[in-house]
């Protein structure tokens, strides 16, 4: 398949081509300018709508307009980290539904992904190989988070626009689902990201499922190339973002930035623009 780029360059994924990419990242199991990044202390609240009734039920459409929807934006690999209790607090119920799409659905993932979660939620795992079941939009409608995994952004990107489950998640977004992950599971939400799906060389990808406006980048501390390849693309004309190390995660109520959390104490977000970077404030855990 030929490669399709968009005038800037970049690659377009509505023409994928697929690319192997590291699923696993140190570990045992991998456009708003800066000035204008709003960093919005807020105190969520324990149980901050009702749960939906039944296991199987879907939030009823009374209760919507109550009930934003977030997203839980991780820097670096989070399962069985600290990272995992903040997706319970911030959970509306117990269902966390796992997508390891972007690495190839691996067993030792799903794996770590029970190990953490089993004891103290109801948890579940999706997976589109050989195919997604037949009830897809049901079930991803009847979660209360969705937990996506690193690995290749640009090919579960693709998978998951075969299928529809890009318009299926965004659908329980609105209806107040917690979306979270790391690494291609934190950028995948964003318009635009930087990303080592198409090889090792990172690239910039203006095609992500655009919930969250702007461009991200994972691992800024972890991987040494992140830091200059992304400051040099928003210096160029890449949209403006955030960055996160890989010990920090960013907490958007709707579209709007609320909180940084950092697990470390010297883990830390950045506001990126064409002016260079500049630190946001973190609550550390």
């Amino acid at each position: 398949m030929s490669r399709a780029l968009a005038a800037d360059g970049h690659r377009d994924l509505r023409t994928p081509r697929l690319a192997t990419d590291r699923a696993l990242r140190s570990s045992p199991v991998d456009s708003t300018p800066t000035s204008t990044l709003p960093l919005v202390r807020k105190v969520l609240p324990d149980d901050s709508a009702p749960r939906a009734a039944g296991r199987a039920g879907l939030v009823p459409d009374a209760i919507l307009a109550d009930v934003p929807g977030r997203i839980l934006a991780i820097g670096g690999f989070s399962l069985g980290t600290r990272f995992d209790d903040v997706v319970l607090e911030l959970a509306r119920g117990p269902r966390v539904l796992f997508v390891p799409t972007a690495a190839g659905d691996p067993q030792q993932m799903v794996t770590a992904f029970y190990a953490s979660f089993a004891r103290r939620a109801e948890p579940s795992h999706l997976t589109f190989n050989p195919w997604p079941p037949a009830d897809l939009r049901e079930v991803v409608l009847a979660q209360d988070v969705i937990y996506v995994s690193g690995g290749n952004t640009a090919n579960a990107l693709a998978v998951w626009r075969v299928h529809g489950f890009d318009a299926i998640v965004r659908e329980a977004w609105e209806r107040g689902a917690l979306l979270c992950g790391w690494s291609a599971g934190m950028i995948c939400w964003y318009e635009a990201s930087v990303t080592d799906s198409f090889g090792p060389a990172l690239a910039g990808m203006r095609d992500g499922l655009g919930l969250l406006p702007g461009s991200a980048c994972p691992h800024y501390d972890g991987e040494a190339r992140r830091r200059p390849v992304y400051t040099g693309l928003v210096r160029d004309g890449f949209p403006p973002g955030i960055a996160c190390d890989d010990a920090a995660a960013a907490l958007y109520e709707g579209t709007e930035l609320v909180e940084v959390v950092a697990r470390e104490a010297d883990a830390r977000a950045y506001g990126v623009g064409p002016e260079g970077e500049e630190p946001l404030d973190a609550r550390r855990l």
